[in-house]
């Protein structure tokens, strides 16, 4: 096992899983730490003022430290009080995936940390915003509950073959931006093809429209009035830039509605528009909303047909509450209702979200195929009828029937058994010596073997996923891109040694490290870099070093003139060290 279990992490099913990595704390440099220090300093000073009141309540609530970039061990110990529990990842999972984690109350944090250069923002998941802008607040009961809750509806939305497209193309360009010295054409060839499948979508899918609904909440939310709004997204809460950025004018406050599900987003860019929620338990009610337009609820044809498009594992339950699972291909339809449907491949039958006996993969290994409805010239459905009913119909043992359906179906053969549900209900007929016809044409014939006929008037529900997890092997990630570790110089060596000496100086370690040699060999060997001169500063005037500190003021003014771009982080950084920030 590739991390510490506890009593939350035992639940999670074996093909979430696969997803899951160590974090391999010892591979975070003094620079890495540097980053998140300097990020979680300026954060908590700024966000303090325009954060919700759950994000500094949070930090101290799941033990995340401003100095120390979080250890995964540690972060579950702190995180198992409130009933969550939190595991590495490697960058972006699918949204399925992601989404289910959150069902099961796990925070999934991708571990890698945003390069000095992109320190402002990354388009990659890192731990500053996976550990610093999610784990705090799902401190909030209210706020956690509906974290759960979204990926309990969510990881059942039914997806397209282009989301997983676009899910690979946004992975592969997030890992190549946040690498060292990707070329900027092959940047750019991986933004067009991003921008090209965002524009030639089609008709988004239920996963589409529910991912936008967890970006302008989950991600880019605020909370409060239009008029003076607090941050509450993890992408915000994340990012020293755009939550600066966000509370500007230039950005446009809209009061939160289920009309966001139509707002789409670029994961690449500042948001130009967000969306403002009065409270928390606002969110839960626009997303019981929303699931109500979802085919989890309204089944249906058009809820089978969403899943025959996807080309996915997915469920249909009938209203008996029998449930088939697997790759649905086809569907007769009469006068807009479904008659019957079929699956291809492994298929398996399930009652409440557990597999009958004899009716697993092994036993449905090429497919199903079964009628939906009522029969033709009786008003009463199967699944209503009494044993008195089913008698007179010869809906009985050893009877053999010609059962003629609405809408063209008949299914003749010899009646073996059939299931009940645990209220009595009729969900399973199966028969031998059958053949199905659709008028002329057949369906299924004898000597493919026993028919079993699934019981159902209507489809009331379809959704992602198998009914029974463990109906199928979901073991079957691959990775196509994996996150890309810089090669490291010589000199970029030396420089992670001198943040690592300034490091263990502030930790009472190593207290004979000279920081005037160690500043003197920066100048010399690295100028243009500005962190550690603004750490260096820190320690001097903590110390009342005044002719020191105002030497390293004096190089980061030449730095800022060489570098305007990181003039206003110097900047920061420096009203960051008066401030003598403590959480």
């Amino acid at each position: 096992m590739s991390y510490e279990s506890n009593y939350i992490l035992e639940k999670l099913p074996e093909h979430l899983r696969q997803y899951i990595k160590p974090q391999n704390y010892e591979e975070y440099t003094a620079i890495d730490q540097a980053v998140w220090r300097y990020v979680m300093r300026k954060n908590v000073d700024y966000l303090s003022r325009v954060a919700h009141k759950s994000y500094l309540d949070g930090l101290q609530k799941t033990g995340i430290s401003i100095d120390h970039i979080p250890n995964m061990y540690g972060m579950n110990r702190i995180l198992k009080e409130i009933g969550w529990a939190a595991v590495a990842v490697d960058g972006f999972i699918p949204p399925s995936a992601f989404m289910e984690f959150q069902a099961y109350n796990i925070l999934v944090i991708a571990s890698d940390i945003r390069q000095l250069e992109h320190i402002e923002y990354t388009p990659a998941p890192d731990i500053i915003h996976e550990g610093a802008g999610h784990a705090p607040i799902i401190a909030n009961p209210e706020y956690a509950e509906y974290l759960r809750r979204f990926g309990e509806i969510g990881c059942k939305a039914i997806s397209s073959a282009k989301d997983y497209e676009l899910y690979e193309a946004v992975r592969h360009l997030s890992i190549i931006k946040e690498a060292q010295g990707t070329p900027q054409d092959r940047i750019d060839k991986a933004e067009k093809k991003v921008a090209e499948l965002q524009h030639n979508m089609g008709k988004p899918s239920e996963m589409a429209l529910i991912r936008n609904l967890h970006w302008w909440t989950v991600e880019y939310g605020l909370i409060g009035t239009v008029e003076n709004p607090k941050i509450y997204g993890a992408g915000l809460l994340s990012s020293i830039g755009e939550s600066a950025w966000c509370m500007t004018d230039a950005v446009k406050k809209i009061p939160y509605s289920i009309n966001s599900v139509h707002t789409s987003f670029d994961i690449t860019k500042p948001q130009p528009q967000l969306f403002v929620t009065p409270d928390f338990a606002y969110l839960n009610q626009v997303l019981e909303e929303f699931a109500n337009t979802m085919s989890l609820r309204k089944g249906g044809l058009r809820g089978l047909e969403k899943l025959i498009e996807s080309k996915e594992l997915g469920t249909v339950e009938l209203s008996t509450g029998l449930q088939i699972s697997g790759k649905f291909s086809t569907v007769i339809a009469y006068e807009g209702k479904p008659v019957y449907l079929f699956t291809e491949g492994k298929t398996a039958l399930s009652y409440r979200e557990k597999e009958l006996i004899g009716h697993g993969t092994k036993q449905h290994p090429h497919g199903f195929g079964s009628p939906i409805g009522n029969l033709t010239g009786i008003n009463i459905a199967i699944e209503n009828m009494s044993p008195r009913d089913l008698k007179a119909y010869n809906i009985y043992e050893s009877e053999v029937v010609t059962l003629e359906f609405v809408g063209g179906i008949t299914i003749s053969g010899k009646i073996i058994t059939g299931t009940r549900n645990l209220k009595g209900e009729i969900i399973l007929i199966s028969l031998a010596n059958c053949t199905v016809k659709h008028y002329d044409k057949i369906l299924f014939q004898p000597a493919q073997g026993l028919y079993h006929m699934a019981v159902g008037e209507s489809i009331v529900s379809v959704f992602n996923g198998p009914a029974d997890l463990s109906s199928f092997d979901l073991v079957t990630h691959k990775i196509s891109d994996t996150t890309i570790k810089a090669t490291k110089t010589e000199q970029h060596t030396e420089l992670e040694q001198l943040y690592l000496q300034v490091r263990e100086f502030r930790d009472g370690k190593n207290t004979n490290t000279s920081r005037n040699k160690i500043f003197q060999e920066l100048k010399l060997n690295h100028p243009e870099d500005w962190l550690l001169s603004v750490e260096l500063y820190e320690l001097a005037k903590n110390n009342e070093d005044w002719e020191f500190a105002k030497e390293i003021a004096e190089h980061l003014e030449i730095v800022k003139q060489n570098k305007p771009k990181v003039g206003h982080l110097i900047d920061d950084g420096l009203e960051l060290v008066a401030k003598k920030l403590v959480l």
